[in-house]
Protein backbone atom coordinates (compact mmCIF):
# COMPACT_ATOMS: atom_id res chain seq x y z
CA UNK A 1 0.00 0.00 0.00
CA UNK A 2 1.25 3.46 -1.12
CA UNK A 3 2.04 5.82 1.77
CA UNK A 4 0.98 9.04 0.85
CA UNK A 5 3.97 12.11 1.34
CA UNK A 6 3.32 14.12 3.76
CA UNK A 7 1.91 17.63 2.80
CA UNK A 8 4.72 20.79 2.79
CA UNK A 9 3.63 23.98 3.08
CA UNK A 10 5.27 26.92 1.67
CA UNK A 11 6.50 28.29 5.31
CA UNK A 12 6.57 26.09 8.66
CA UNK A 13 6.77 28.75 11.46
CA UNK A 14 6.48 25.77 13.91
CA UNK A 15 9.89 24.76 13.98
CA UNK A 16 11.09 28.80 15.26
CA UNK A 17 8.50 28.76 17.34
CA UNK A 18 8.78 25.49 19.03
CA UNK A 19 12.45 26.61 19.68
CA UNK A 20 11.68 29.49 22.14
CA UNK A 21 8.52 28.46 23.02
CA UNK A 22 9.51 29.06 27.09
CA UNK A 23 10.87 32.14 26.13
CA UNK A 24 7.35 33.18 24.43
CA UNK A 25 5.09 32.42 26.63
CA UNK A 26 7.36 34.21 29.85
CA UNK A 27 6.96 37.22 27.67
CA UNK A 28 3.33 36.81 27.17
CA UNK A 29 3.15 36.55 30.90
CA UNK A 30 5.06 39.69 31.60
CA UNK A 31 2.95 41.63 29.41
CA UNK A 32 -0.24 40.58 30.73
CA UNK A 33 1.26 41.10 34.30
CA UNK A 34 1.74 44.28 34.14
CA UNK A 35 -1.03 45.38 31.94
CA UNK A 36 0.51 47.96 29.74
CA UNK A 37 -0.54 46.55 26.40
CA UNK A 38 0.24 49.97 24.05
CA UNK A 39 3.76 51.68 24.40
CA UNK A 40 6.04 51.10 27.11
CA UNK A 41 8.99 49.17 28.27
CA UNK A 42 8.83 46.53 25.41
CA UNK A 43 8.19 48.49 22.11
CA UNK A 44 10.84 50.92 23.47
CA UNK A 45 12.99 47.95 24.76
CA UNK A 46 12.32 46.38 21.13
CA UNK A 47 13.34 49.79 19.45
CA UNK A 48 16.53 50.19 21.14
CA UNK A 49 17.89 46.43 20.26
CA UNK A 50 16.71 47.07 16.78
CA UNK A 51 18.41 50.19 16.29
CA UNK A 52 21.27 48.28 17.62
CA UNK A 53 21.29 45.80 15.42
CA UNK A 54 20.67 47.84 12.23
CA UNK A 55 22.82 49.92 13.33
CA UNK A 56 20.91 53.27 13.12
CA UNK A 57 20.29 55.87 15.55
CA UNK A 58 16.57 55.75 15.61
CA UNK A 59 14.21 52.92 15.32
CA UNK A 60 10.20 53.67 15.70
CA UNK A 61 7.51 51.01 15.58
CA UNK A 62 4.77 51.28 14.44
CA UNK A 63 0.77 49.32 12.96
CA UNK A 64 2.25 47.42 10.14
CA UNK A 65 4.93 47.45 7.39
CA UNK A 66 2.85 49.28 4.95
CA UNK A 67 2.44 52.36 8.00
CA UNK A 68 6.22 52.42 8.28
CA UNK A 69 6.19 53.39 4.43
CA UNK A 70 3.62 55.87 4.70
CA UNK A 71 4.64 57.65 7.86
CA UNK A 72 8.16 57.24 6.00
CA UNK A 73 7.36 59.31 3.28
CA UNK A 74 5.68 62.05 5.20
CA UNK A 75 8.33 62.11 7.53
CA UNK A 76 10.51 62.70 4.87
CA UNK A 77 8.67 65.57 3.38
CA UNK A 78 6.90 64.18 0.31
CA UNK A 79 3.36 65.61 0.26
CA UNK A 80 0.38 65.69 -2.36
CA UNK A 81 1.74 66.36 -5.83
CA UNK A 82 5.10 64.93 -5.38
CA UNK A 83 6.33 61.58 -7.44
CA UNK A 84 8.28 58.75 -6.03
CA UNK A 85 10.09 56.39 -8.26
CA UNK A 86 9.60 52.60 -7.27
CA UNK A 87 9.22 49.24 -8.85
CA UNK A 88 6.05 47.81 -10.18
CA UNK A 89 7.78 44.27 -9.36
CA UNK A 90 6.81 44.43 -5.37
CA UNK A 91 3.67 43.64 -3.04
CA UNK A 92 1.16 46.19 -3.95
CA UNK A 93 1.84 48.16 -0.29
CA UNK A 94 4.86 49.64 -1.90
CA UNK A 95 3.61 51.94 -4.45
CA UNK A 96 -0.38 52.26 -2.30
CA UNK A 97 1.71 53.71 0.30
CA UNK A 98 2.87 56.66 -2.23
CA UNK A 99 -0.58 57.29 -3.57
CA UNK A 100 -2.09 57.33 0.01
CA UNK A 101 -0.80 59.93 0.51
CA UNK A 102 -1.23 61.74 -2.92
CA UNK A 103 2.39 61.56 -4.20
CA UNK A 104 2.33 59.86 -7.94
CA UNK A 105 4.26 56.59 -7.89
CA UNK A 106 6.60 56.24 -11.41
CA UNK A 107 7.65 52.33 -12.32
CA UNK A 108 10.53 51.85 -13.49
CA UNK A 109 11.58 48.47 -14.30
CA UNK A 110 13.38 45.83 -12.61
CA UNK A 111 16.74 43.93 -13.54
CA UNK A 112 16.29 40.45 -14.93
CA UNK A 113 18.94 38.69 -12.76
CA UNK A 114 18.36 40.45 -9.14
CA UNK A 115 14.21 41.26 -9.07
CA UNK A 116 15.33 44.22 -7.75
CA UNK A 117 14.64 47.94 -9.49
CA UNK A 118 17.20 48.41 -12.50
CA UNK A 119 19.41 51.92 -11.14
CA UNK A 120 19.99 52.37 -15.25
CA UNK A 121 16.12 53.31 -15.51
CA UNK A 122 15.85 55.72 -12.69
CA UNK A 123 17.77 58.98 -14.40
CA UNK A 124 15.07 59.00 -16.95
CA UNK A 125 12.22 59.16 -14.42
CA UNK A 126 13.09 62.11 -12.86
CA UNK A 127 11.12 65.11 -13.21
CA UNK A 128 11.43 68.33 -11.26
CA UNK A 129 8.31 66.57 -8.86
CA UNK A 130 10.17 63.31 -8.27
CA UNK A 131 10.43 63.66 -4.18
CA UNK A 132 12.04 60.50 -3.12
CA UNK A 133 13.04 57.16 -4.32
CA UNK A 134 11.86 53.96 -2.86
CA UNK A 135 13.94 50.89 -4.12
CA UNK A 136 12.72 47.86 -2.62
CA UNK A 137 15.01 45.05 -1.31
CA UNK A 138 13.20 42.43 -2.81
CA UNK A 139 12.82 38.63 -1.63
CA UNK A 140 15.73 39.24 0.81
CA UNK A 141 18.54 40.52 -1.81
CA UNK A 142 20.07 44.03 -1.13
CA UNK A 143 19.40 46.12 -4.58
CA UNK A 144 22.26 48.15 -6.00
CA UNK A 145 22.12 51.40 -3.26
CA UNK A 146 25.65 51.96 -4.48
CA UNK A 147 24.14 53.52 -7.66
CA UNK A 148 20.91 54.57 -6.30
CA UNK A 149 22.03 56.72 -4.04
CA UNK A 150 25.11 58.06 -6.24
CA UNK A 151 22.14 59.37 -8.19
CA UNK A 152 19.63 60.44 -5.19
CA UNK A 153 22.43 62.36 -3.92
CA UNK A 154 23.24 63.71 -7.72
CA UNK A 155 19.68 64.92 -7.44
CA UNK A 156 19.15 65.73 -4.09
CA UNK A 157 16.14 63.32 -3.57
CA UNK A 158 15.20 61.43 -0.35
CA UNK A 159 15.59 57.61 -0.57
CA UNK A 160 13.02 55.58 1.75
CA UNK A 161 14.04 51.76 1.35
CA UNK A 162 11.12 49.18 1.56
CA UNK A 163 12.80 46.53 3.61
CA UNK A 164 9.94 44.79 4.61
CA UNK A 165 11.63 41.38 2.97
CA UNK A 166 15.02 42.00 4.18
CA UNK A 167 15.56 42.40 7.95
CA UNK A 168 18.98 41.32 8.63
CA UNK A 169 19.90 41.64 5.18
CA UNK A 170 23.50 43.18 4.72
CA UNK A 171 25.23 44.63 1.67
CA UNK A 172 28.17 42.84 0.58
CA UNK A 173 31.87 43.16 0.00
CA UNK A 174 32.43 45.73 -3.08
CA UNK A 175 30.04 47.97 -1.62
CA UNK A 176 31.10 51.26 -0.21
CA UNK A 177 28.29 50.29 1.84
CA UNK A 178 29.67 46.46 3.09
CA UNK A 179 28.84 45.18 6.33
CA UNK A 180 25.97 47.63 6.59
CA UNK A 181 22.29 46.69 6.80
CA UNK A 182 19.69 47.46 4.60
CA UNK A 183 17.42 50.18 5.58
CA UNK A 184 20.61 51.93 6.92
CA UNK A 185 21.28 53.69 3.48
CA UNK A 186 18.45 56.05 2.71
CA UNK A 187 16.63 58.90 4.54
CA UNK A 188 14.09 56.17 6.19
CA UNK A 189 14.25 52.16 6.27
CA UNK A 190 10.34 50.84 6.23
CA UNK A 191 10.31 46.89 7.91
CA UNK A 192 7.53 45.01 8.43
CA UNK A 193 6.74 42.23 11.24
CA UNK A 194 3.70 40.35 9.42
CA UNK A 195 4.35 36.74 11.02
CA UNK A 196 6.02 35.39 7.51
CA UNK A 197 9.27 37.60 7.27
CA UNK A 198 12.42 36.72 8.50
CA UNK A 199 11.63 38.51 11.51
CA UNK A 200 8.10 37.85 12.16
CA UNK A 201 5.42 38.66 14.65
CA UNK A 202 2.36 37.14 15.73
CA UNK A 203 0.47 39.64 14.43
CA UNK A 204 0.75 43.04 11.79
CA UNK A 205 3.71 45.19 13.33
CA UNK A 206 6.19 47.88 11.55
CA UNK A 207 9.02 49.61 12.26
CA UNK A 208 11.04 52.69 10.81
CA UNK A 209 14.56 53.32 11.11
CA UNK A 210 16.22 56.43 10.43
CA UNK A 211 19.73 58.64 11.15
CA UNK A 212 18.25 61.95 11.36
CA UNK A 213 16.86 63.45 14.30
CA UNK A 214 14.08 65.78 12.95
CA UNK A 215 12.68 62.88 10.51
CA UNK A 216 12.85 60.74 13.89
CA UNK A 217 10.77 63.11 15.34
CA UNK A 218 8.31 63.59 12.55
CA UNK A 219 7.64 59.82 12.68
CA UNK A 220 6.99 59.90 16.37
CA UNK A 221 4.31 61.83 16.01
CA UNK A 222 2.69 60.46 13.23
CA UNK A 223 2.12 57.50 14.43
CA UNK A 224 0.71 58.58 17.71
CA UNK A 225 -1.91 61.18 16.08
CA UNK A 226 -0.06 63.70 15.03
CA UNK A 227 1.36 64.79 17.97
CA UNK A 228 4.28 64.57 20.75
CA UNK A 229 1.86 64.26 23.83
CA UNK A 230 -1.54 63.54 24.69
CA UNK A 231 -4.08 65.58 23.27
CA UNK A 232 -2.06 68.46 21.73
CA UNK A 233 -2.52 67.03 18.30
CA UNK A 234 0.01 69.31 15.06
CA UNK A 235 -1.12 67.68 12.83
CA UNK A 236 -3.35 65.14 10.93
CA UNK A 237 -1.46 61.95 12.00
CA UNK A 238 -2.48 57.90 12.36
CA UNK A 239 -3.13 54.99 15.02
CA UNK A 240 -0.07 53.51 14.54
CA UNK A 241 1.56 51.91 17.27
CA UNK A 242 3.34 48.73 17.75
CA UNK A 243 1.39 46.24 20.41
CA UNK A 244 3.72 45.69 23.43
CA UNK A 245 2.60 42.34 23.03
CA UNK A 246 4.32 41.93 19.58
CA UNK A 247 6.92 43.69 20.78
CA UNK A 248 7.20 41.36 23.73
CA UNK A 249 7.42 38.49 21.75
CA UNK A 250 9.75 40.33 18.52
CA UNK A 251 12.31 40.71 21.49
CA UNK A 252 12.55 36.94 22.17
CA UNK A 253 13.15 36.10 18.60
CA UNK A 254 15.54 38.71 17.23
CA UNK A 255 18.70 37.46 19.22
CA UNK A 256 18.66 34.08 17.21
CA UNK A 257 17.94 36.09 13.28
CA UNK A 258 21.02 36.07 12.68
CA UNK A 259 21.41 32.00 13.17
CA UNK A 260 17.80 31.88 11.14
CA UNK A 261 18.97 33.84 8.76
CA UNK A 262 22.31 31.12 7.82
CA UNK A 263 19.56 28.27 7.75
CA UNK A 264 17.63 30.34 5.02
CA UNK A 265 20.95 30.90 3.31
CA UNK A 266 22.46 27.06 3.82
CA UNK A 267 18.65 26.17 2.36
CA UNK A 268 19.14 28.50 -0.66
CA UNK A 269 22.39 26.76 -1.81
CA UNK A 270 20.94 23.29 -1.34
CA UNK A 271 18.16 24.29 -3.91
CA UNK A 272 20.58 26.01 -6.14
CA UNK A 273 22.99 22.55 -5.90
CA UNK A 274 19.53 20.39 -6.40
CA UNK A 275 18.12 22.40 -9.53
CA UNK A 276 21.38 23.08 -11.10
CA UNK A 277 20.42 20.27 -14.05
CA UNK A 278 17.38 21.07 -14.41
CA UNK A 279 16.88 22.52 -18.18
CA UNK A 280 14.21 25.49 -18.14
CA UNK A 281 14.96 26.63 -14.48
CA UNK A 282 16.81 29.13 -13.27
CA UNK A 283 17.66 29.42 -10.04
CA UNK A 284 18.50 32.81 -7.78
CA UNK A 285 22.02 33.99 -7.10
CA UNK A 286 22.86 33.33 -4.01
CA UNK A 287 24.52 37.10 -3.34
CA UNK A 288 26.41 37.98 -0.15
CA UNK A 289 23.73 39.50 2.00
CA UNK A 290 20.62 37.98 0.59
CA UNK A 291 18.50 36.17 3.22
CA UNK A 292 15.92 34.45 1.34
CA UNK A 293 12.94 35.58 2.63
CA UNK A 294 11.33 34.04 -0.53
CA UNK A 295 12.91 31.28 -2.45
CA UNK A 296 11.90 32.51 -6.19
CA UNK A 297 13.10 30.41 -9.72
CA UNK A 298 12.16 31.30 -12.82
CA UNK A 299 10.57 28.73 -15.45
CA UNK A 300 11.01 29.17 -19.04
CA UNK A 301 9.10 28.66 -21.96
CA UNK A 302 5.97 29.03 -20.55
CA UNK A 303 5.93 25.82 -18.64
CA UNK A 304 5.28 28.02 -14.51
CA UNK A 305 2.02 27.18 -14.46
CA UNK A 306 2.44 23.39 -15.26
CA UNK A 307 5.13 23.24 -12.52
CA UNK A 308 3.26 25.23 -10.19
CA UNK A 309 0.18 22.47 -11.08
CA UNK A 310 2.42 19.63 -10.22
CA UNK A 311 3.41 20.54 -6.71
CA UNK A 312 -0.46 21.76 -5.58
CA UNK A 313 -0.93 18.40 -6.63
CA UNK A 314 1.49 16.56 -4.61
CA UNK A 315 0.55 18.85 -1.22
CA UNK A 316 3.76 20.95 -2.07
CA UNK A 317 3.06 24.49 -1.12
CA UNK A 318 4.50 27.31 -3.60
CA UNK A 319 3.46 30.70 -4.47
CA UNK A 320 3.73 33.08 -7.39
CA UNK A 321 5.29 36.43 -6.66
CA UNK A 322 3.45 38.54 -8.18
CA UNK A 323 1.48 37.12 -11.01
CA UNK A 324 -0.09 40.56 -11.57
CA UNK A 325 3.04 43.22 -11.61
CA UNK A 326 1.74 46.46 -10.01
CA UNK A 327 1.04 48.58 -13.14
CA UNK A 328 -1.00 46.20 -14.25
CA UNK A 329 -3.28 46.31 -11.75
CA UNK A 330 -6.75 47.47 -11.93
CA UNK A 331 -5.92 50.81 -10.07
CA UNK A 332 -2.81 51.99 -12.66
CA UNK A 333 -4.06 50.07 -15.90
CA UNK A 334 -5.17 53.11 -17.24
CA UNK A 335 -2.09 54.41 -17.46
CA UNK A 336 -0.59 52.31 -20.07
CA UNK A 337 2.43 51.80 -18.42
CA UNK A 338 4.69 49.03 -20.09
CA UNK A 339 7.59 47.11 -18.06
CA UNK A 340 8.79 44.49 -20.09
CA UNK A 341 11.02 42.82 -18.07
CA UNK A 342 8.55 42.76 -15.27
CA UNK A 343 6.31 41.47 -17.30
CA UNK A 344 8.62 38.45 -18.21
CA UNK A 345 9.13 37.55 -14.60
CA UNK A 346 5.52 37.76 -13.42
CA UNK A 347 4.77 34.80 -16.45
CA UNK A 348 8.16 33.08 -14.50
CA UNK A 349 8.40 33.18 -11.23
CA UNK A 350 7.49 30.66 -8.69
CA UNK A 351 8.63 30.59 -4.70
CA UNK A 352 9.50 27.31 -3.48
CA UNK A 353 9.34 26.08 0.20
CA UNK A 354 11.68 27.41 2.31
CA UNK A 355 12.33 28.28 6.35
CA UNK A 356 15.47 27.91 8.07
CA UNK A 357 15.29 24.02 9.11
CA UNK A 358 13.30 22.79 5.77
CA UNK A 359 15.24 19.20 5.84
CA UNK A 360 17.26 18.28 2.65
CA UNK A 361 14.85 15.41 1.88
CA UNK A 362 11.63 17.66 1.75
CA UNK A 363 13.88 19.94 -0.93
CA UNK A 364 15.20 16.62 -2.98
CA UNK A 365 11.05 15.71 -3.19
CA UNK A 366 10.53 19.32 -4.86
CA UNK A 367 13.24 19.34 -7.05
CA UNK A 368 12.30 15.87 -8.41
CA UNK A 369 8.59 16.92 -9.12
CA UNK A 370 9.80 19.94 -10.84
CA UNK A 371 12.27 17.83 -12.93
CA UNK A 372 9.40 15.07 -13.76
CA UNK A 373 6.76 17.79 -14.72
CA UNK A 374 9.60 19.53 -17.30
CA UNK A 375 10.30 15.81 -18.59
CA UNK A 376 13.57 15.05 -17.01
Amino acid sequence: MKTEAKPVPVLDLTPEIDAVWPELQAAIERVIRTAQFIGGPEVSGLEDECAAYLGTKHAIGCNSGTDALVIGLRALGVEEGDEVITTPFTFFASPESIGIIGATEVFVDVELGSFNIDPTGIEAAITPRTKALMPVHLFGRPANMDAITEISDRHGIAVIEDCAQSFGSRFGPGSRFEGRQTGSVGGVGAFSFFPSKNLGGFGDGGLMITDDDGVAELARKLRAHGGKHKYHNEMLGYNSRLDALQAALLRVKLPHLDARNEGRRAAALRYGELLADVDGVITPEVVPGHVFHQYTIRVLDDQRDGVYKALQAESIGCMIYYPIPCHRLPVYLDRGIEMPVTDILAGEVLSLPIWPTIEPEVQHRIRNVIANELGQ
